[in-house]
């Protein structure tokens, strides 16, 4: 397995993939802190430092702009400041936002994080408020992410579908997908599954899957049974994942279902952002001429890279490759 895993990594630089979903900017506003607040049982935090990172749909196109692919990003922005910024971010990120269409009917989603420094080693978030609107896009607006996926379909391999349910991805814009004639459609469903039906892969968490098939999942056979069942029910193409955090993935495919087990991890310091990283590695994996169960096994691989890090991760491919051996000594 490392020998294999290690080679499919050497065919991800190249490729061409276009992300389509929400996009959102992630903001950290971190502060050592100070004192509790005398108004509240709060701490009081002293400023240091702002930071903006790319997040929802704009996150797995970093993950795969980190490992050397050509990303197609396409999303919809509002007219704002936090439009710009994102736009900064996903130059820096090495992925050019020409694509991203505007609307100034809506705001750039935005998720703001304070984040406090105790003294340990990484700060600790405290609250979030977000800024967003879950609206379906205007027809108009449908109809320019429908062209650009129509311009783009013939230069690119396949297509990853970020769905954070902000309203983005419509039946009109997944029509426009299946229309165009991808090699490979894999999407990150947080919800609304029938939408995704026919496509090639469709990845959720545990409780996204417990939610939509409204039954308690707990054991390897009940999970096993969760996943044949949902690859059925959608007439996916290639494979059914559904991760389970600390306990692995199960994968189901047409020929069967199995476990991919999470590497151990003993510094699990924010989960933020591992899923993203699984869908784009499992995208690239599959382009690689991977197995459903070798692309999810890297998946978790690359994700155990991320839950070390606060807020979303873009692992580069030297620290896969690492990550493989320590796996697989």
């Amino acid at each position: 397995m490392r020998d294999r895993l290690l080679a499919l990594i050497g065919s991800f630089a190249g490729r061409r993939i276009a992300v389509v979903g929400d996009l959102i900017l992630d903001e950290y506003l971190i502060g050592r802190v100070a004192r509790m607040s005398r108004e509240a049982p709060i701490p009081v935090l002293e400023f240091e430092e702002q930071r903006y990172v790319a997040g929802g749909a704009a996150n797995p196109a970093a993950n795969l702009a980190a490992l050397g692919v050509d990303v197609r990003l396409i999303g919809v922005v509002g007219a704002d400041a936090a439009a710009d910024a994102l736009r900064a971010v996903l130059w820096v990120s090495g992925i050019t936002p020409t694509l991203l269409v505007g609307d100034s009917e809506r705001p750039t989603a935005l998720k703001t994080r304070i984040m406090a420094h105790m003294g340990l080693r990484f700060p600790q978030q405290v609250a979030r408020m977000d800024r967003l609107s879950r609206a379906p896009l205007t027809a108009a607006v449908e109809a320019e992410v429908s062209a650009r996926l129509r311009a783009i379909a013939p230069d690119v391999e396949a297509v990853l579908i970020s769905d954070y349910r902000g309203g983005m991805v419509t039946p009109r814009v997944i029509e426009a997908i299946h229309a165009g004639g991808f090699g490979l459609i894999t999407a990150d469903s947080q919800g609304d599954f029938d939408k995704y039906r026919g496509v090639g892969v469709v990845k959720c968490n545990a409780d996204e899957a417990r939610e939509v098939l409204r039954r308690p999942l707990n054991t390897e056979d009940e999970f096993a049974a969760a996943a044949r069942d949902l690859y059925t029910r959608l007439d996916l193409t290639r494979a059914m994942v559904i991760t389970r955090g600390g306990d692995g993935a199960t994968v189901a495919t047409q020929d069967d279902v199995t476990h991919s087990p999470a590497p151990t991890v003993t510094d699990v310091y924010d989960t933020v952002g591992a899923g993203d990283t699984a869908i784009a590695v499992i995208t690239l994996a599959l382009l690689g001429g991977a197995s459903a169960h070798e692309a999810v096994t890297l998946a978790n691989i690359a994700s155990g890279i991320v839950v070390r890090r606060v807020g979303n991760y873009a692992p580069h491919a030297d620290e896969l490759r690492a990550a493989i051996r320590a796996a697989f000594p």
